[in-house]
């Protein structure tokens, strides 16, 4: 299909019937800071709080009338799955729908309360991928017709319609358009449409750096099929962008950028402060790579528009969010201090915080000459924490800043204790598996094996997988034995020995 064949087929997409027109708001607060114009498209206040809702109904309200009697499939991470199941309900079509276990519960109670009884919900497989894979063996036996979630012409005219009201809404100067990207079905139909209509606006995709499919394949210049995908934007975990929505990003889209978990969270704040509204990860992905847009290129007065794609947010999710997102906007800096163990030091230390306010405070004794200090502190801007850093360093006091030390934000801050004399040969690992019912004590007992386990660590923060930090003691003459079952293990695994944060505190 040409740009034209998309162009015609967003303007009389079938959506109006069941998704609404959403609104596009001024975001005040990140419009100050950022000094551009902000404004959100909020997807997330459809009638599934996401837009997935368009390009599913605009799917099946054009399949034949006999296909549809004989019922639909599909597999989706969630937001597609509660599109098919409002539009089945509406039309009263038999629909089954795959979903990774991984999915949020959120979602799929979401899934049943707006199907009912004309849907079947199936649990298969770790991510979006996994589960279409499942999906695609049960179409076969059982001679449905596939919704895809995105690589489809009428799913991706039915996205595209987002676009449309955005130039119909803003009819003055747009510098970029930002969309999130998971299979690229959004960004394929938003970009299309605008480089057509007003291709002087920039239109950027935003992806996450562990799910970063379509940023690979345009890079490389063919579809790059991931090994392993993060699952904490789990409504953009695929690890096989569309042929149909490559093609269509690699001929419209001006760029795809990549953030972290941690702007994710800043993102998620920022969208909640201006608004009061949650978004789920993948709701704030736009918003996460305008911030790094903005300041990469120096933007100033320019209209920026972020399309918040969906609000479907597991409860559990909050507390890691809130935690996440002062390092993720780099409002707190983290240290790890060593001060001479004298009468005095501890107080100077404290002083050189002055009248920041102190998030973190952890300390023990080393040993007769010297203490380590595990040190949090809020800050004002990017570039802080390595000033104060420097200012513990010119009064005497060893400081290293682990701002953006993984180890130190997920475990180290939270653990007790620190150096054993009995941890001979220990080898430390954070280790990561998906997060469901059971699967803490599956791990567990996985690790049984001949290797004592000297240190172990684990805190459950509402995410979509679990981290583990674990000590190993490992004779020098297991060390090739202890690869070995390391790589068969299963899981994704970073060795942390050398890391200076467990040197110091563990």
């Amino acid at each position: 299909m040409s740009q034209n064949d998309y162009v015609k087929k967003i303007l009389t997409a079938r959506v109006y019937d069941v998704a609404i027109e959403t609104s596009l708001d001024s975001a005040r607060n990140l419009s100050a800071r950022l000094g551009n114009s902000v404004l959100l498209k909020r997807e997330d206040n459809q009638p599934v709080f996401s837009f997935k809702l368009r390009g599913a109904y605009n799917k099946m309200v054009h399949m034949p009338l006999d296909v549809l009697a004989r019922g639909v499939i599909t597999a989706s991470a969630g937001n597609h799955a509660q599109g098919v199941a409002y539009a089945a309900a509406r039309l009263n079509v038999a629909a089954t729908i795959v979903v990774p276990v991984t999915t949020p519960r959120v979602k799929i109670d979401a899934v049943r309360l707006h199907g009912g009884p004309t849907v079947e919900i199936i649990q298969a497989g770790e991510s979006y991928s996994d589960a279409y894979a499942y999906a695609a063996k049960l179409q076969e036996r059982r001679g449905l017709t596939f919704v895809h979630p995105f690589d489809d012409p009428e799913v991706i005219a039915g996205q595209g319609t987002v676009a449309m009201e955005i130039l119909r809404q803003h009819q003055g100067p747009i510098h970029t358009i930002f969309v999130p990207i998971g299979g690229g079905g959004l960004a394929a139909g938003v970009a299309t449409y605008v480089k057509a209509v007003r291709p002087g606006i920039k239109v950027i995709g935003v992806q996450t750096v562990d799910s970063s499919a379509m940023a690979r394949s345009m890079a490389t210049g063919h579809r790059v099929a991931l090994a392993e995908v993060g699952l904490f934007s789990d409504s953009t975990a695929v690890k096989l962008v569309g042929a149909e929505t490559y093609r269509l990003c690699t001929a419209y889209l001006d760029e795809v950028i990549t953030v972290d978990t941690d702007a994710l969270c800043a993102a998620i704040k920022d969208v909640f402060l201006d608004t009061r509204s949650v978004l789920e990860p993948a709701g704030a992905l736009s918003v996460a790579g305008m911030k790094r847009y903005a300041e990469r290129e120096g933007l100033v007065g320019e209209t920026l528009i972020a399309i918040t794609s969906g609000a479907n947010m597991n409860f559990d999710r909050l507390r890691f969010v809130a935690e996440r997102a002062e390092v993720g906007e780099e409002r707190e800096a983290l240290f790890a201090v060593t001060i001479p163990e004298a009468r005095g030091s501890f107080r100077h230390m404290c002083e050189l915080i002055g009248a920041r306010n102190v998030t973190e405070f952890n300390y023990r004794i080393a040993d007769e000459s010297t203490a380590h200090v595990f040190v949090g502190v809020q800050i004002s801007q990017r570039g802080e924490s390595a000033e104060i850093a420097r200012t513990f360093r010119e009064h005497g006091f060893a400081a290293i800043d682990l701002t953006g030390d993984e180890l130190a934000k997920l475990h180290v801050r939270y653990m007790i204790g620190g150096r054993s004399p009995l941890a001979e040969n220990e080898r430390l690992f954070r280790l990561e598996f998906p997060e469901r019912p059971g699967a803490l004590m599956k791990f567990l007992s996985t690790l049984a094996t001949n290797w004592n386990i000297s240190l172990f660590h684990y805190r459950h923060h509402g995410a979509d997988s679990g981290s583990i930090l674990v000590g190993l003691q490992v004779p020098q003459t297991d060390q090739a034995e202890f690869d070995h079952f390391l790589g068969a293990l299963g899981y994704p695994s970073l060795e942390e020995s050398q890391n200076t944060v467990y040197r110091l505190f563990l």
